[in-house]
């Protein structure tokens, strides 16, 4: 679509006619031969002398053209330009912030898939984490592994696709074999501290209890709740295992009911994919978006073509004089 930026400008279009009829003509005095036989002439001649400057016109291409070359430096001045079409771009109104657990005991296969084959925790984990990014829409999200210590995997990103395949290449064993889930919350909290957006989402999937951390769970659930950041907790292990692949669910709930969150059990790959059923459902916002048009500036376009006029009319004048002494 083409449009102009500075239509205003147009109000100047009819200056020149304007000056031209306020202003005086240009005059410069002469010297003039004085002829004895004046009277003689005039009589001959039949015509009336008076005074007054000889106002020479202008011939009518030279008018036309110096209209046209008028109107396009305006029409330049008012920025003319090609606006394109809309690009339209979602804003993230949400921070998406994963935890996934990579400790030993991640490797158990004991998830049934679709087709009956066993696999191990992670895979599993990996496998419904995977569609269920797919489906983030309006989100920024990260990442957060953690075994014996939690390690930054991704910062909050728009790159939905970088974080699917960092969640594939996660092993078992890779942040050590014990879990520390109140450090891995800690983290969450000073990565959110960067974030300008005002829904702050930690989802943390773990299968054993808290061996390895230096801040208990529930005491950094505190902490960020007070920073406005709701935890979802998934609980993947087995209720009934022992030692430090105990599972506790107790801290879990917890640390979700501390900051308005929610505790979820998955047993089975069925249950873990009910589950971000559920989350979806749970965790649903509104979508900001933003739109932009592209506009491409076309005055040099204009300012070309007048002084393309201009440089045409000039050439013609001189082309019309050396003819006229030509024929003198």
């Amino acid at each position: 679509m083409f449009s102009f930026s500075y239509i205003w400008v147009f109000i100047f279009l009819p200056l020149p006619l304007i000056l031209r009829k306020i202003a005086t003509p240009y005059q410069e005095e002469r010297p003039a031969v004085q002829a004895p036989f004046f009277d003689e002439l005039v009589e001959l001649s039949g015509l009336a002398p008076g005074s007054g400057a000889i106002i020479r016109r202008q011939s009518l291409f030279r008018q036309i053209i110096s209209t046209c070359c008028w109107v396009l430096l305006v029409a330049a001045l008012a920025r003319p330009q090609w606006v394109e079409q809309a690009i339209v771009k979602e804003v993230p109104t949400r921070d998406l912030l994963l935890g996934v657990d990579l400790s030993g005991s991640m490797s158990t296969e004991d998830f049934t898939t679709k087709k009956g084959k066993k696999i191990s925790r992670l895979d599993a984990v990996k496998e419904v984490l995977d569609s269920f990014l797919e489906r983030r829409k309006g989100d920024r999200v990260g990442l957060i592994f953690f075994g014996s210590a939690p390690f930054i995997q991704a910062p909050f990103t728009e790159d939905l696709d970088l974080c699917r395949e960092l969640l594939a290449e996660a092993q078992v064993g890779m942040a050590g074999p014990k879990t520390a889930f109140g450090d891995t919350i800690g983290l969450a909290i000073n990565m959110f501290k960067e974030s300008t957006v005002k829904a702050k989402l930690l989802i943390v999937l773990t299968d054993g209890n808290d061996t390895a951390s230096k801040v208990e769970p529930v005491k950094a659930s505190q902490i960020a709740s007070d920073n406005d950041i709701v935890i979802y907790s998934v609980a993947v292990g087995d209720p009934q295992s022992v030692g430090e692949e105990k599972l506790d669910e107790k801290t879990l709930q917890n640390v979700a009911k501390t900051t308005d969150g929610y505790f979820f059990r998955a047993n089975d790959l069925l249950e873990l994919e009910e589950i971000y059923e559920k989350i979806d459902a749970l965790s649903t916002h509104d979508i900001e978006t933003t739109s932009y048009r592209p506009r491409i500036d076309l005055y040099y376009w204009f300012l070309g073509l007048a002084i393309i006029l201009s440089l045409l009319m000039h050439g013609f004048c001189v082309v019309q004089s050396m003819g006229r002494r030509g024929e003198s």
